[in-house]
């Protein structure tokens, strides 16, 4: 059976949805981050990021990661397009070009996306009011300016990102444009982006993760 390491408030929000889409069992192990924990090497410590049975599965350190029958992987975006390949069905490919276009935003909303819109998330919502820093978060808005109207001209006349249909692409995207939600400006100027992202958090997966999500301690 598949194991999904990481807890949902992580990363593996992203791989939980996809087996949600797919339908497929899996055996939820909850690794937390190391730096969550406050004594990592206590002996009644949670399983983390820097456990030494956590690290046998990845050396890295960092979540989630998957053990698919014996064959691990991580890196989030990968083990999801690694899983809509094997499980075949809509979310997946239909041709290399699809699988090309499935890649490129993968790898595009990681580089392009990620990093500004965890600062947006950050100073905007999660850290406490007295740890925000108002100058990280208007530079993370206005980094994002740019990607955001990449997505806007690329959703237009269209519900979904590849092939006409909802996909790993939408849910790996979606997943990193939800950091972004705090910064309301954003999708107000790209109504496209928005009503996208709605289309994908209203999916019953996407409900069934974030109910999870929000029952987790933070």
């Amino acid at each position: 059976m598949l194991k999904i390491y990481g807890v949902y408030r992580s990363r593996a929000t992203r791989n939980i949805w996809l087996a949600g889409e797919l339908g497929i069992p899996f055996e939820h192990v909850p690794v937390i981050q190391a730096y969550r924990v406050a004594d990592p090497n206590a002996a009644g410590a949670p399983l983390h990021t820097r456990s030494a049975q956590f690290l046998a599965v990845n050396p890295n350190g960092h979540i989630p990661s998957i053990d698919d029958d014996g064959f691990r992987l991580h890196e989030s975006l990968a083990i999801n397009l690694y899983l809509a390949k094997k499980h075949k069905g809509q979310l997946g490919p239909r041709d290399v070009r699809e699988d090309g276009l499935m890649t490129m935003w993968a790898l595009w909303a990681a580089t392009e996306v990620e990093t500004s819109a965890l600062n947006v998330m950050y100073h905007l919502a999660a850290k406490p009011v007295a740890e925000r820093d108002p100058k990280i978060a208007a530079d993370g808005i206005a980094a994002l300016k740019a990607p955001f109207a990449v997505l806007e001209t690329e959703l237009s006349g269209k519900d979904y990102m590849v092939g006409g249909r909802f996909t790993v692409a939408d849910i790996n995207t979606a997943e990193i444009f939800r950091y972004a939600m705090p910064a309301k400006e954003l999708f107000a100027a790209s109504p496209n982006v928005a009503a996208w992202l709605k289309r994908c958090q209203d999916r019953p997966a996407f409900r069934a993760m974030m109910a999870k999500r929000d029952a987790e301690p933070a």
